[in-house]
């Protein structure tokens, strides 16, 4: 997992660097959570409905609605419900369909408190759409930041979009 972070940082860099004007500021320096220590169990999946999104050059903005769910394929059990809000820094141009994205969710224990997996996360991702599109991101934090979602494959998009960068997703736990 830690070389396919390593990875998706290379990647967004690269992109970054080849598409910031020589003459443009530098962003601050973004500090990312520690990766997680002990070893991780996949628990779950976490599933986020999306709304659609445009692109404001240096950044978005989404609304998600998200289930943690059990690893069974069909029929699974949703273990929690999370109000999401996914943010990206960096470069952002274009406009997105509503959406699906799906993690893989990584925990010290194969059943994480539902409020561990509430938090902050942060992380590397880059797409590009023209009709339907592809991207991927990676992100570490939750509760105590012993939590890693990595995406499950790459995710499809509808729309005109390209964008890499640093992304934010913020989980709130629902009641049940």
């Amino acid at each position: 997992m830690r070389a396919t972070i390593a990875a998706a940082v290379l990647a967004v860099s690269t992109v970054l660097a080849a598409a910031v004007p020589a003459s443009a500021q530098p962003l601050p320096p973004v500090q990312l959570p520690p990766p997680p220590t002990g070893p991780l169990v996949q628990s779950g999946m976490l599933v986020c409905k999306v709304a659609p999104s445009i692109g404001f050059v240096i950044g978005s903005m989404r609304e998600a609605a998200c289930e943690f769910r059990d690893n069974a394929a069909q029929p699974y059990v949703v273990l929690s419900r999370y109000k999401g809000t996914i943010s990206r820094f960096g470069i952002d141009l274009g406009v997105l369909a509503a959406d699906t994205l799906a993690w893989a969710v990584f925990a010290p224990t194969a059943r994480p408190n539902p409020s561990d997996i509430a938090g902050s996360y942060i992380g590397v991702s880059a797409d590009a759409a023209w009709t339907i599109g592809a991207g991927a991101n990676v992100l570490l934090g939750g509760s105590s930041n012993q939590i890693a979602l990595q995406t499950v494959s790459v995710e499809g998009m509808v729309g005109a979009d390209v964008a890499a960068g640093i992304a934010d997703l913020t989980l709130v736990l629902l009641p049940n």
